[in-house]
């Protein structure tokens, strides 16, 4: 017997999948990290965590339903400098590439990045003649 939990994660997850579309959901890298969430006004959010990268350093481009998200990072120039000896270098400071294929008549509403957390707010803008409609029994 499920619960109302388990039934609302299976109806999220399923609302997910037809959002984003799968296979291309899923991405062969896991860098950089990120998160999928949904406010209470149906606005979806994909959250990057892009640390060291400038707004400058990342590109969004919305294409045939695929959001291509690229970070190319200038950091890595650093590394040149005879001047900077790392002890140790744990930030991952390379360039990306994250596809999302979005469904049909998503759109992307918004970008921010901030504190080095990118968030990519997505809508789905449904024509009206798609949306279910109550018709009046006369």
């Amino acid at each position: 017997m499920r619960t109302k939990k388990s039934k609302k994660k299976q109806d999220f997850d399923k609302i997910v999948n037809e959002f984003f579309n799968e296979p291309q959901f899923n991405n062969s890298t896991g860098y950089p990290p990120y998160n999928i969430s949904k406010d209470a006004n149906d606005i979806y959010e994909i959250t990057l965590a892009v640390a060291g990268f400038k707004k400058s350093d990342i590109d969004l481009q919305l294409e045939d339903g695929t959001l291509k998200i690229t970070g190319t990072s200038n950091v890595l120039d650093d590394a040149d400098k005879p001047e900077v000896e790392y002890l140790h270098k744990g930030i991952a400071e390379r360039n990306f590439i994250r596809t999302f294929k979005l469904a049909e008549y998503v759109e992307v509403k918004d970008a921010k990045l901030e504190d080095g957390i990118l968030r990519v707010q997505l809508f789905r803008n449904m024509p009206e003649a798609l949306k279910p409609q109550k018709i009046e029994i006369s």
